[in-house]
């Protein structure tokens, strides 16, 4: 086995674990070619949209800075530190930095001040050793979609993205990497997709409006997008978005996106499909996606060694592997170049206009 092709097999991964402590499994991960941790929630709290009780009271910045310093000293190299950081739905950091208003209390906020305040609270998330949030949702809901319920911001195409585009501007300058989610846009789901089958209806008005969000927030200079968990009979029947060439060449082609893209969780029902872990991260990284999200208990070392035997029997290109490899590392990097150079931004409200300064 080349050293190349498993050391990129696992920088492709982004486990995901709900404690700030790296057990050996995340350890060895680092190892051997990680470079991305997601600091996750538990089933329970992702499902009440909210951090427990215990969770608040206990966890301290120093204990974020802590496994962030850990993680990367394992690595030897810069990492990314990922936590879901939603508007109006799960923020991971709860107390430990300052907060934004709920998703209907933003529409009375303006651009500038949403801007303003997502710098705030990015900010001290990069201080602590966070450089990516899986966030905003820019799904335009206008549908049942439990899924997607208390975590979205609305059915107005026009409001989700002023919002969105607001949110992603304050956290990217704070040297913070933004992920647009959930592309192209589920706005309605009658399942949960992390629980059984899911497919977004056929609307060409739904889809346009879709699309139309995700436009904006790639103009906005957004550095990282999620496709989502569902199908689209409408572009591909057989695949979920996070798997399928036709939805991922949409968002490369069409829209031109040349970022990050991550996948949605391997393990959601509606994205493994009936089909192995290993199957349905090889059909991801085939179809486009960069940076594979998994939960740390799934067998990091037995799916990296999947992905390197998938390239060695031509079910992969290697140098498809090689470019999502080097395009994590890169956004890693990158970040990290950003807080070394002392970028920062002052914000100020003279007469009640608010203004922003750059300096370095």
């Amino acid at each position: 086995m080349s050293s190349e092709l498993q050391r990129a097999a696992y920088a492709v991964l982004l486990p995901a674990f709900a404690g700030l402590e790296l057990d050996e499994t995340v350890r060895r991960y680092l190892n051997r070619g990680g470079v991305s941790i997601l600091l996750g929630e538990t089933r329970e709290e992702y499902l009440a949209r909210n951090m427990s009780f215990e969770r608040r009271r206990t966890e301290t910045h120093a204990h974020f800075t802590g496994i962030a310093d850990a993680a990367a000293v394992c690595a030897g190299a810069p990492i990314l530190v990922a936590v879901d950081q939603e508007l109006g739905g799960i923020q991971r950091l709860h107390r430990l930095v300052p907060g934004l208003p709920s998703a209907q209390a933003l529409t009375h906020l303006s651009a500038e001040e949403i801007e303003a305040r997502s710098y705030e609270m990015a900010s001290a998330a990069r201080v602590m050793g966070v450089n990516l949030f899986l966030a905003p949702i820019v799904d335009v809901v206008t549908g049942s979609n439990p899924w997607l319920y208390q975590r979205n911001l609305g059915p107005d195409p026009a409001e989700v993205s002023r919002i969105a585009c607001a949110f992603i501007r304050g956290v990217q300058l704070a040297g913070v990497i933004a992920t647009a989610k959930h592309f192209p846009g589920h706005h309605q789901t009658e399942h949960d997709p992390t629980e059984a089958l899911a497919s977004v209806p056929d609307s060409a008005e739904d889809f346009a409006q879709g699309l139309k969000v995700f436009r904006e927030v790639i103009a906005a200079g957004v550095q990282a997008i999620m496709p989502g968990p569902a199908v689209f009979p409408a572009l591909d029947p057989e695949r979920s978005a996070s798997t399928s060439e036709k939805v991922i060449g949409l968002l490369r082609g069409r829209l031109g996106f040349e970022g990050l893209i991550v996948s949605d969780d391997l393990d959601a029902v509606s994205i493994l499909r009936g089909n192995s872990l290993a199957v349905t991260a090889v059909n991801a990284l085939r179809a486009g996606a960069h940076l594979l999200l998994v939960s740390s208990e799934s067998g990091l070392d037995a799916l990296a060694q999947s992905i390197v035997q998938a390239v060695e029997n031509g079910q992969l290109a290697e140098a498809q592997l090689l470019a999502a490899a080097e395009k994590v590392r890169g956004a890693a990097r990158v970040s990290k170049a950003q807080v070394d150079s002392g970028l920062y931004v002052s914000y100020s409200i003279p007469g009640g206009h608010l203004t922003r300064r750059v300096a370095r």
